[in-house]
């Protein structure tokens, strides 16, 4: 570990070291599961469905979250940002982009999956196109707003990776944030809760529950909760009171998503899981008709 920079102030040298740890293991591991989804759905032709490009834009989506989780670890082992006041604009946009590109995605899967199961559409290839280029559009321009001053980006408590400013808790933040919320958070979370709950009444009626509906939204609350409270703390009350290692703890929570998604969007879909074990294995699961009628 570098030590010719001193510790960050408010943390111990095991607490840098611990939230660096923590961030590579959640990059690296996030990363490579991920990875492993993108690359099965360009591998097997079974998993190249419209449905699957939804899911293929998480991945995508967390996969960023990962790059930017491995750069906060790695200027953490440095014990400082090594990338100036530009590198933290870019990696707070970065940051901004993908992971809300991911919520909305999650949206995405959510809406399509309700036509799925409720009311027996089928996803085309066009509509699929356009969900996930406007996800990541609409990511695109609530990401770009803090760098042409609406809301601003700035060092998390451990300065060593950048992030929404939410010390001031000023005008500007306050209007951004709650527009930020209300489009990025609340909105997918109401898709997500009205398809999911439609979809678990259609499970009940057949007693055949195809997976865990509860799980998306639970995802969503559990892993970007703490990081919302947080900031609309910071929007009525003063937050640096709070020490900085506290303060931490939301963001690495956040940046466990990936390895959740994986397992809620990928490997915990029977279709996309044994599309993922034929490219691993080069076998076939014969029950996994790769349609994605049973995800």
């Amino acid at each position: 570990m570098v030590t010719s920079h001193p510790l960050p102030e408010g943390f111990t040298e095991i607490e840098v070291f611990a939230i660096g740890t923590a961030l590579l293991v959640e990059a690296l591991l996030g990363f490579c599961l991920n990875g492993l989804t993108i690359i099965s759905f360009r591998k097997i032709k079974e998993l190249r469905t419209p449905s699957n490009l939804l899911v293929l834009s998480i991945a995508l989506a967390d996969c960023g979250i990962c790059i930017n989780a491995f750069i906060a670890a790695f200027s953490s082992f440095l014990r400082y940002w090594p990338y100036g006041s530009e590198g933290c604009q870019i990696h707070g946009f970065q940051g901004f982009l993908t992971a809300l590109a991911s919520i909305s995605s999650s949206a995405a899967v959510a809406w399509d999956r309700y036509h799925h199961y409720c009311t027996r559409s089928k996803l085309q290839w066009s509509t699929a196109i356009s969900m996930m280029v406007f996800a990541w559009l609409f990511a695109a321009f609530w990401a770009t707003m803090p760098l042409l001053g609406w809301g601003e980006y700035d060092y998390e408590p451990l300065r060593t990776c950048c992030t929404l400013d939410y010390s001031k808790g000023d005008r500007n933040y306050i209007t951004f944030l709650f527009a930020l919320s209300i489009f990025n958070f609340m909105i997918p979370g109401f898709i997500m809760m009205t398809a999911y709950q439609s979809i678990h009444q259609k499970f009940k009626k057949s007693g055949h529950y195809k997976f865990n509906t509860g799980l998306p939204l639970k995802t969503l609350v559990i892993c970007w909760g703490p990081y919302c409270l947080l900031s609309f703390y910071a929007a009525i009350e003063n937050v640096m009171f709070i020490s900085p290692k506290y303060r931490m703890i939301p963001a690495i929570i956040a940046k466990t998503v990936p390895t959740v998604d994986s397992f809620v969007y990928a490997l915990g879909n029977e279709n996309y899981r044994g599309g993922i074990w034929q490219f691993l294995t080069g076998q076939k699961i014969e029950k996994a008709e790769v349609d994605n009628k049973t995800k």
